[in-house]
């Protein structure tokens, strides 16, 4: 078995110490594996300190340029007091390579999911994720790709037709579905005309914000991308369309304090949820040859899912041309 069919094989957890205790880490030997798939991230115990988060990063994923601009992106945002959990310096480095894996070292935050149904709570991760925004928008991503119809559409089915797991019984619905949504998404793109395109969280959904007493702490910027700034506002929004709505301007009471917002995004929101889902798809079927994903997500190579995503996209297909998110 090779690593690209099993990349994380070798990272027992005697091998995750030994590379840590590489890097001058004096780990007391606990280590808790915390929810990911992407990469492997752990939570570490260092004698005499509190413990630490180690990622490692999936090998062949992003280059070193690219994760180096996670991490300057994150650094930019600490400068500014920007509650994110940027990466530790080890040797002078944020990244390091040690037992043949690429390692960041976090500090370790506690918190639990928002709660977005509560407005206050809204306007606060509104007025923050305007802050990301903000530096965001002062210069772009050079190794990190962009968000948009080709990436996260085109590219991602035929990603997903590249591979065995959709039946063959579904192929020509599933194609032509897709195809038909990918036509209503690039509507969406050109009632909206022109949008920035600036630096993202780019996964913004409720389990990558920790909340405390004190607001949100944002994490997991790995799928920081260029795209559309309605990208991190969408997945802050749940319910009917109506409750959509309410919550949207609530959430832009508080973003509107921090920097503006082009009011022509707001033809994207359904548009962004359909890339995702046609996205998340893809990603799976890439990330079927690691172990994890068998198990994580035994249901992506059955009928039944493929049905239901069918379904899925053919009602998105109907709410991209319905109006956009504007308060009734």
């Amino acid at each position: 078995m090779s690593q690209n069919d099993a990349p994380f094989a070798t990272l027992t957890p005697e091998h995750l110490l030994d590379a840590l205790e590489a890097l001058g880490l004096d780990c007391d030997g606990s280590v808790l594996a915390l929810n990911s798939y992407e990469n492997r991230v752990f939570q570490v115990g260092i004698y005499d300190q509190p413990p630490v988060i180690a990622k490692f990063y999936r090998p062949e994923r992003w280059s070193d340029a690219a994760i180096g601009e996670e991490h300057d992106f994150l650094a930019e945002l600490a400068e500014r007091e920007i509650p994110v959990v940027a990466p530790l310096a080890i040797n002078g480095h944020t990244l390091n390579t040690a037992g043949g894996f690429r390692i960041a070292i976090f500090p370790r935050r506690g918190g639990r999911a928002p709660e977005l149904e509560d407005e206050e709570v809204l306007r606060w991760m509104g007025r923050f994720m305007a802050r990301i925004h903000a530096v965001g928008a002062t210069r772009p991503f050079e190794h990190r790709p962009a968000i948009n119809v080709q990436t996260y559409g085109f590219d991602a089915r035929d990603a997903v037709l590249a591979t065995p797991y959709l039946p063959l019984e579904l192929e020509t619905s599933w194609r032509s579905v897709v195809d038909q949504a990918l036509e209503g998404v690039q509507r969406c793109f050109d009632r909206a005309g022109p949008v920035a395109q600036i630096r993202l969280h780019g996964d913004c959904h409720g389990g990558n914000v920790l909340w405390t007493p004190d607001g949100p702490h944002f994490v997991d910027f790995d799928d920081a991308r260029s795209g559309p700034a309605m990208q991190d506002l969408w997945m802050l929004l749940s319910g009917e369309p109506d409750q959509q709505r309410r919550q949207f301007e609530v959430v832009l009471e508080g973003y509107r304090q921090f920097h503006d917002f082009n009011p022509a995004e707001r033809h994207l929101a359904e548009a962004l949820r359909t890339l995702r889902l046609i996205h998340y798809a893809a990603w799976i079927a890439q990330r079927w040859h690691d172990p994890a994903f068998p198990h994580a997500f035994s249901w992506f190579d059955s009928p039944r899912y493929w049905q239901d995503h069918i379904l899925n996209l053919r009602e998105q297909i109907a709410l991209m041309d319905e109006p956009p998110l504007t308060a009734r």
